[in-house]
């Protein structure tokens, strides 16, 4: 599947989601333990990570908007696996954290640019067939 979310929706939507899992603790009452220090720590990640990419609403535009898809799919599966992971499954914790996560996974996966769905674009889009072709350090 071609991916249709552009870069500048996700860089917005980033800021909406760091601030929600930031204050998800007090909106939706989490108590303590991981399923309180969890939405903290992935809300603050989220909001770095938006301030620092290279799209419309990117501050410092230095990170990769590829890197930051890739993060977002693994840090939103571990936010999404919490709940069974940490034994909170049957509290009021489990949905908002399930929702975003799989939010986070899905705008992850399906942004322009994203690594798990994006045509890659590296050294061999010129056509070179052979690695050793390269004049590169690593290449070797």
């Amino acid at each position: 599947m071609k991916p249709f979310i552009s870069t500048s929706f996700f860089g917005f939507i980033n800021y909406l989601i760091a601030i929600t899992l930031m204050a998800s603790p007090w909106l939706f009452g989490f108590d303590r333990g991981a399923a309180f220090f969890l939405p903290l720590v992935f809300g603050w990640l989220q909001l770095i990570m938006a301030i620092f990419s290279k799209n419309k609403y990117g501050f410092m535009n230095v990170f990769p908007v590829p890197m930051h898809c890739f993060l977002d799919v693994v840090g939103g599966f571990i936010l999404m696996t919490s709940p069974f992971i940490y034994g909170y499954y049957a509290t009021t914790v489990f949905l908002p954290q399930l929702l975003i996560g799989a939010l986070v996974v899905f705008l992850g996966i399906f942004t322009k640019r994203s690594p798990l769905t994006d045509e890659p674009t590296h050294v061999f889009r010129d056509g070179l067939g052979n690695i050793g072709d390269l004049d590169e350090p690593m290449a070797n």
